[in-house]
């Protein structure tokens, strides 16, 4: 074997890795965070929780990667310990799809039937289909599609320019020599586990090892160690994933270190047991690629059928290894930041669906402090505007924590839907901040009249409390607009919000006839028109965000051209719904 060999070699790994690693983000590109959401929802039975981490992990062939956001919604509390085992279990078992789709390339015969099932045969025109669909089409979907068939056969062509180049190797005997230390169970498992855990993926180390059949030097006897191996250091992803995470996920990322090492110490010893009495024959047979798929395969399905009813078990133990501590309650937990988990970066899709639940429940909790506000009108409470003004930091913090992550996910490589999410939350993320900053202004002008033990005049408090009914209804509109990304209500904020605008105006109007009549005073007047503009300007900020789900497809995005270019478009049905909305609150004469 010479250096040209070598560098063939290096060229194939670097092209199998490349192809694997596109193919795979590809993948979870195209499920739009989709699969994970079903992951998250679905996984209270553990049966059916194997079957879909096995599902999941077979689709976005990556058990490290199913494992790592299986980690990451241990830590985010979304999933408990115990849904997490069966994800993990059925996570090994669909990463052995892999290796079954790499075994094709060690087909032979003279068969059309098989000559077509061949990588070399196939290949070529899945790779001439993604060009076309990447190069010719304009649908978002078709490009994944195309970006998928092209990581496949990269993937495939890296395998065979493997495979060709260490084929040579056959007539070397220092490479045989090294392959015979292999014989030996704890060495060949050592072996396994360093490379995979170099590599991080067991499904490329398996793949390699595929590619060195060809040599005709690995037998069942090197092979079957190695591939224990390579099933225990598959879990170095999760361990590192897990540092600095809550107690939980490192727990869950060492259930699944626990899985595989009980697994292939139980394989191990009844496999060599059985063979110091009954010597299995097929040992020292020349291992081919589909035969490391059956080994593969068959430990993970019979490790999962052995350890899944002793799940409770694997959960003792982590919760031994990594016990509580003095004073420790896992308050992040409780935290709907925890939602923002690092981890769910590289899966966009699902990231920024966390990031929307985050954005929504922001918006809920700035209308309950803008409400909680209102309410004080006229009923002053300390305990209620201490809890105004606690609401006010909780959305200060959301606000933080969910703009500096949506800035890292803006970076990403994410579909057109996410991308409409994204911008959508970008650009709302502040308004929503705002909102709950106004209503801390509501609660420094009650404080105030309160001080100076000053009260509206009935006939105010009545319009107030229409105008504080419009004012409820926008916001709600707003958040469950933001909520369902619903347009039809979206575009509701608009006249509702003009509406405000004129309520606004009619309240100062009333307040000046009743200054002139004496039946109100200045300062109250001073009092009642800081409220009221504030209302006015939260309405504004319901108003940018209705605009944002509704102009969310332009590249440019302005608010108050739009408001005005949606009354040209429409206007008709502009003039009808705020015609209905004048009725609905409309002040006592």
């Amino acid at each position: 074997m010479d250096i040209f060999n070598v560098l063939s070699m290096i060229g194939g790994l670097s092209l199998f890795l490349y192809g694997m690693h596109v193919m795979g983000d590809a993948l979870a590109k195209m499920s739009g965070g989709k699969l994970e959401s079903i992951l998250e929802r679905l996984t209270t039975n553990k049966f059916v929780a194997v079957l879909l981490g096995a599902g999941v992990t077979a689709v976005i062939q990556s058990s490290s990667a199913t494992t790592v956001m299986v980690v990451g919604f241990v830590n985010s509390g979304i999933m408990k310990l115990k849904q997490a085992v069966g994800i993990i279990m059925g996570a090994n078992i669909g990463t052995t799809i892999t290796s079954w789709i790499l075994s094709l390339s060690g087909l032979s015969g003279d068969n059309l039937f098989v000559k077509l099932l061949k990588p070399t045969s196939f290949t070529p025109i899945l790779a001439l289909i993604g060009v076309i669909f990447l190069v010719f089409c304009k649908s978002e979907k078709k490009h994944n599609i195309g970006t998928i068939l092209l990581g496949f056969a990269v993937l495939m062509f890296g395998m065979d320019s493997m495979s060709a180049a260490v084929k040579p190797l056959a007539d070397v005997p220092e490479f045989t020599n090294i392959l015979t230390m292999f014989n030996h169970p704890i060495l060949g498992m050592i072996a396994g586990l360093v490379l995979t855990a170099v590599i991080q993926s067991s499904s490329a180390s398996v793949g390699i090892l595929q590619a060195l059949c060809v040599t005709g030097a690995i037998t069942y006897a090197n092979a079957v160690p190695i591939i224990m191996g390579q099933n225990i250091g598959t879990c170095i992803t999760a361990i590192l994933s897990s540092i600095g995470a809550s107690r939980d996920a490192k727990r869950a990322s060492a259930v699944h270190l626990f899985f595989n090492v009980l697994g292939t110490t139980i394989f191990m010893v009844l496999f060599y047991l059985i063979n110091v009495f009954v010597p299995w024959p097929f040992l020292n047979d020349v291992a081919g690629p589909a035969g490391i798929a059956v080994v593969h395969t068959t430990f993970n399905v019979l490790a999962t059928i052995v350890l899944l009813p002793m799940s409770g078990l694997l959960e003792y133990l982590a919760v031994k290894v990594i016990k509580d501590k003095d004073g420790d309650e896992d308050a992040e937990q409780d935290s709907i930041l925890s939602l923002l988990d690092y981890r769910f970066l590289d899966k966009a899709g699902f990231a920024i669906a966390q990031s929307h639940k985050v954005a929504v429940e922001m918006a809920r909790v700035s209308r309950d402090a803008v409400l909680e506000a209102v309410s004080l009108i006229g009923n002053y409470d300390e305990e209620k505007a201490q809890h105004v003004r606690h609401i006010e930091d909780k959305v200060d913090k959301y606000e933080d924590a969910l703009s500096t992550y949506l800035l890292k996910l803006s970076g990403r490589d994410i579909s057109k839907e996410d991308s409409h999410t994204l911008s959508t939350l970008l650009h709302s993320v502040g308004d929503i901040e705002r909102i709950s900053d106004l209503a801390v202004d509501i609660l420094l002008g009650v404080e105030q009249m309160h001080k100076k033990d000053q009260e509206f005049s009935k006939k105010a408090m009545e319009e107030l409390t229409i105008y504080g009914k419009a004012l409820s209804d926008i916001m709600n509109l707003t958040v469950e607009a933001l909520e369902s990304n619903d347009r039809e209500k979206a575009l509701v904020v608009q006249p509702l919000e003009d509406l405000i605008d004129t309520l606004n105006k009619e309240l100062k109007k009333r307040h000046v006839k009743r200054l002139k009549k004496g039946k109100c005073t200045i300062e109250l007047g001073i009092s009642l028109s800081d409220i009221t503009d504030t209302y006015e300007r939260i309405s504004d900020h319901c108003s940018n965000i209705a605009v944002c789900i509704i102009q969310v497809d332009d590249d440019e995005f302005e608010a108050h051209g739009y408001r005005k270019e949606q009354k040209l478009d429409d206007e008709a049905w502009f003039a009808k719904k705020y015609e209905e909305l004048e009725v609905k609150y409309a002040l006592p004469s």
